[in-house]
């Protein structure tokens, strides 16, 4: 409630998350199987423009001078620029702050009744100073050829990269009585979403608010007029993270976004929870924008969703558990079959279009995996220190072998179209079936 998108930044993590189905495609050929896995995922990079809100990525951060001896301090001016987080005070310098009605010492909700207004718990110290900063990176490296290294300048330069803490605030700005909170899931599935659902609800009930909605299917569930939106509550969501997909219902694209606050206007939600992707969080931020065009007083918060774990300031996002446990039956089916075969070779692929969590961390969790690929690591198929042939050096040394690849790694070796898929995301080509080709061709002939 204190500003804006301060819960943008960083989110409460979320346990307990309920479990998805992969399903398993296997094809066989000369010993080799070919398995992936399909667990409920947004696309990472979503561009919703048929519905009038459409993703766009900024270049208007200037190009490093190295030669300027204060490059350093412009640098880290630029960072605070573009990471600064707007706050209901930037449009409203007038508005008024009051004490918090949070407390982690109580566990219900604000009494209408309560005895001089909003309680302030001065003795808890469970607050967050506005002024609290957490560090973005806490490895000074010393080379650029050192592993991992991420360097802004050949000499490796330390910049310190700070970011805002996330947490309850001492004084909010909105009172609770006066809030009706909506909740808003958009694009694919992803597990754990009535997980977030049922926090968002608990934590606005701690806090006081009583008004809570749910927007069904989406943005779209803000111009249907045979969607209804849903009354939420502790005891609605009580035991939904029980269940799979999201109590509210997804979709893609949606209204324009001058519909959109139109719809909140009328509707009288000074609160929204957007919970989705690329595509659906430049939706909320272009709802942000119209928002703060019009001067309404209205707080827009993004929750990030995705399962490659791919977000730059989330220690962990919800769902990434559950995909790695998920990819772990599939890369143990593929290894039983690789072992069970003459010269078996198991290939899984797994979710990560531009970040290979899921499959490195699936790969290292099952110890079955003889070789993962990853985006972020290049690697050459043919050559002395190719796939190709340390695969055929396990056939000969060990009899099988697993491979884990995440489906955006090896692109290069695929041939590229301009095609798009629904949401906007360039459609890959299939690295599984290459490297099952490649294996059939090279090794089996």
């Amino acid at each position: 409630m204190d500003s804006i998108s301060r819960a943008a930044i960083a989110g409460p993590k979320f346990t307990s998350l309920p479990r998805s189905t992969a399903y398993l495609h296997s094809y066989r050929s000369h010993g080799l199987f070919f398995h992936s896995p399909r667990v409920s995922r947004p696309n990472f990079s979503r561009i919703a423009n048929r519905s009038g809100v459409f993703a766009q990525i900024r270049k208007d951060t200037p190009a490093i001078d190295f030669s300027d001896p204060d490059w350093k301090v412009k640098y880290q001016k630029d960072f605070e620029r573009r990471f600064n987080i707007p706050h209901i005070t930037d449009l409203f310098p007038e508005a008024e702050p009051i004490p918090s009605t949070f407390c982690l010492k109580m566990r219900t909700p604000v009494l209408e009744d309560f005895a001089g207004g909003y309680p302030s718990d001065e003795e808890w110290h469970g607050y967050i100073n506005n002024n609290d900063r957490v560090l973005l990176k806490v490895i000074r490296y010393s080379s650029p050829t050192s592993a991992g290294a991420e360097c802004i300048d050949p000499g490796c330069t330390w910049a310190e990269q700070w970011v805002h803490r996330a947490g309850p605030r001492e004084k909010i700005y909105f009172k609770p009585e006066e809030v009706k909170a909506a909740i808003v899931t958009c694009g694919g599935l992803c597990p754990g979403l009535n997980d977030v659902i049922r926090q968002i609800v608990i934590t606005l009930e701690i806090y006081g608010v009583k008004k809570i909605v749910g927007i069904p299917f989406g943005y779209r569930g803000f111009s249907d007029n045979d969607l209804s939106e849903m009354p939420l509550s502790r005891k609605v969501v009580q035991n939904v993270h029980l269940s799979g997909g999201s109590l509210l219902g997804v979709s893609r694209g949606g209204p324009s976004v001058s519909d959109m606050v139109d719809s909140m206007e009328e509707r009288g939600i000074n609160m929204l929870f957007v919970l989705g992707g690329n595509g659906t969080h430049a939706g909320a931020n272009a709802i942000h924008n119209e928002c703060c065009k019009r001067r309404l007083r209205v707080a827009v918060v993004g929750v990030p969703k995705t399962i490659d774990n791919d977000i730059l300031l989330m220690d962990k996002t919800f769902g990434f558990d559950t995909a790695v446990e998920e990819a772990q039956r599939a890369i143990n089916s593929a290894y039983i079959e690789a072992h069970s075969a003459y010269h078996g070779i198991g290939v899984v692929k797994l979710m990560g279009r531009s970040s290979g969590f899921i499959a490195m961390h699936a790969a290292l969790a099952s110890g079955q995996v003889d070789i993962c690929l990853i985006p972020e690591v290049p690697f050459h198929l043919h050559g002395p220190h190719g796939v190709l042939r340390h695969l055929k050096y396990l056939i000969e040394t060990k009899g099988s072998a697993v491979v884990c690849v995440a489906e955006g790694a090896g692109q290069n070796f695929l041939e590229k179209t301009n095609a798009t898929d629904a949401s906007g995301n360039i459609v890959f080509g299939d690295i599984g079936v290459h490297i099952q080709q490649e294996v059939s061709d090279c090794i089996f002939k």
